[in-house]
């Protein structure tokens, strides 16, 4: 890692909620200044989930370079602070190159790790984890978040009872070191690296978030999510009852399992895909204003104001004395 002597361009950080248009600014600005995209969502790194995970079109994957995208297979395990560490490389490759880096997503743990630091976690554990799971299976899913509640209620705040790995993680995590997720990460902030960033997050009208939210869902289903997660579905059965990957748990995927399953009817899982998107949306709106330092802008509504707001962040770039 450079030393803080040696003085980096800033890296614009574009954040916000699912659905408030930060992909495509992103890519935007990248075409703009010549630079490259360092994507941080925890979901579209994987391949194979491309529809539900919202992943860039093909064409614009040919228009920019993409880190982090397609990069995985689904069971292979990767964590926010195998991202933070590789992110952090890559940036300084690529301005190394004389390039720009523009890192856009929503996944906030990939979010933090990078522009706060990561302190080291303990490793998973089989024995606490059978064990939590266990407890799942027998008292649901509230038992662990009032749990959760009692002994990290920071991190609480970012989750809710449907995220079960996570909840199971972050209550492993204080079982194997005595310490909440919350002060761990307190802990990373100290070790952050010395690149500059700029932080902007899409700010949108509530109301208009989630009728974005309603919409993409249906046009979703429309594109063929429903065929992918059925695909998803007979392939990795195993690992979906077992619930051994946190990807294969995300919203959009997770409701369709359960209607495969005989469950739920399909009305009934596309409304909880857009109760849980929008459910999300809240929490990663309360993370990014809880846990980050960010400079909130308008989101971009059509392509004149994707083109106003990416000048502006250009003109930024070109002024490097701007730090985060």
């Amino acid at each position: 890692m450079p030393s803080s002597d040696s003085p980096q361009p800033p890296v614009i950080v574009i954040l916000g909620p699912t659905a408030s248009g930060k992909s495509r600014l992103a890519v935007a600005l990248a075409k703009k200044i010549g630079g490259e995209i360092i994507s941080a969502d925890s979901r579209q790194i994987y391949r194979e989930l491309d529809i539900g995970s919202a992943k860039p079109s093909s064409e614009e994957l040919g228009e920019v370079t993409h880190h982090f995208i397609n990069e995985k297979n689904i069971g292979e395990p990767y964590s926010a602070g195998d991202f933070a560490s590789e992110a952090v490389r890559r940036i300084q490759k690529i301005h190394e190159q004389g390039k720009r880096a523009v890192v856009a997503g929503g996944s906030t743990l990939y979010l933090e790790g990078l522009l706060e630091g990561f302190a080291e976690l303990p490793p998973a554990h089989h024995e606490t984890r059978a064990r939590l799971l266990a407890e799942l299976d027998r008292f649901g899913s509230e038992h662990l978040y009032e749990q959760l509640c009692q002994k990290d209620p920071e991190q609480a705040a970012t989750l809710d009872p449907t995220k079960s790995q996570r909840l199971i993680r972050s209550l492993e995590i204080i079982e194997r070191s005595g310490k909440s997720v919350t002060e761990l990460q307190a802990l990373g902030k100290m070790q952050r690296s010395s690149l500059r960033f700029l932080t902007y997050g899409m700010e949108i009208p509530r109301a208009l978030l989630y009728d974005r939210i309603n919409r993409r869902s249906d046009e979703m289903m429309q594109a063929g999510l429903f065929h992918e997660a059925e695909v998803l579905y007979h392939k990795y059965r195993d690992l979906i009852s077992e619930r051994r990957t946190g990807a294969l748990q995300s919203v959009g995927y997770q409701e369709l399992f359960r209607h495969f399953q005989g469950v739920i009817e399909l009305p009934e899982a596309v409304r909880l895909i857009q109760q849980h998107t929008r459910n999300y949306a809240k929490r990663q709106l309360t993370f990014f204003r809880n846990r980050l330092t960010v400079n909130w802008v308008a989101a971009p509504e059509n392509r004149s104001d994707v083109e106003k707001l990416t000048a502006a962040l250009e003109k930024l770039l070109l002024n490097d004395r701007s730090v985060r």
